[in-house]
């Protein structure tokens, strides 16, 4: 399935209050960030959908912008295409069928992130980026916004939680990010619902996951040049919530976890910045480096 080409910049989401909750529930979000990120302005930004690199160079731009504002930013987003992000340090090169990829109209692109490859079909993206200096050390303030996703989750109705399983964490590898959770990740049902992964520059953080919807991850494990033992099933939203959330729905309920949060506009220095950053991301030697 091919997904249709978007424009870029803001997406306009309704963000209606949810009658399953009382008015209390914006007073009850604030404790996810009271370990980090405390007393920092929040932004919102809900980005039409955009290829590979064109999202990657977004994130990165907004991660630019953390170092001369002082405001962490909630970007929510979906892919033009499907597309099979790789992990920062990932060893990919040679080990996947490019041609019979781009066949089934699969792209590829390597994020500034670490950790392993995701499919971005159905599935929905988020990033936060903020100042270092305002949002706690790395293991604070990536629990914080796990739990403030975790918040976004139960306002549409899932109950989520962060995974504490027993033994070491999973080594970066070929296999798909959602094979198993991490200590910290989200899991719903005792499986990973959330693959996320956090990376420092420059004094400015960016943070960045997906949230599946329908578990197509399998499909990662096909496109490899030799194809690896079919996954365990991850959770998804289909299945937890009995029924298909439109991207709005769920890009809705996870701003509604800042309910101060103000939307960000793009301006002119975002997006000159998010066009440099492209030509790194569509630069083979970039995705292939590994």
């Amino acid at each position: 399935m091919r997904l249709r080409e978007a424009s870029s910049g803001s997406h306009q989401v309704s963000l209606p209050p949810n009658p399953a909750h009382p008015a209390s529930t914006a007073l009850a979000l604030q404790e996810p960030l009271a370990d980090a990120f405390s007393g920092i302005r929040w932004r919102v930004l809900i980005s039409a959908p955009l290829d590979g690199a064109s999202n990657m160079a977004l994130d990165e731009a907004l991660m630019l912008r953390a170092t001369r504002v002082d405001e962490a930013v909630l970007r929510v987003y979906g892919w033009s295409r499907p597309t099979l992000s790789l992990g920062r340090n990932q060893v990919a090169r040679h080990m996947y069928d490019v041609e019979g990829a781009s066949e089934r109209g699969i792209d590829f692109v390597r994020r500034p992130t670490g950790g392993r490859a995701v499919l971005h079909h159905h599935e929905v993206t988020y990033s936060v980026t903020a100042p270092v200096s305002l949002a706690g050390s790395l293991r604070e303030s990536y629990g914080a916004i796990n739990r403030l996703l975790i918040h976004g989750l139960r306002l549409l109705g899932v109950d989520a939680s962060e995974a504490d399983p027993r033994g070491a964490t999973p080594k970066p590898g070929i296999l798909p990010c959602f094979v198993l959770p991490s200590k910290g990740e989200i899991v719903a049902r005792g499986r990973k619902l959330v693959g996320s992964a956090q990376v420092r520059e420059d004094g400015a953080l960016l943070q960045h996951g997906s949230v599946l919807v329908d578990d197509d991850q399998l499909l990662a494990s096909t496109l490899l040049v030799t194809p690896a033992a079919a996954p365990p099933s991850a959770a998804t939203l289909h299945e937890l919530l009995g029924r298909v959330p439109s991207f709005d729905e769920v890009a809705a309920a996870l701003s509604s976890a800042l309910p101060d949060a103000e939307r960000l506009e793009p301006d002119s220095l975002l997006e000159r910045d998010a066009r440099r950053a492209s030509a790194r991301y569509r630069d083979p030697e970039w995705t292939w480096r590994r």
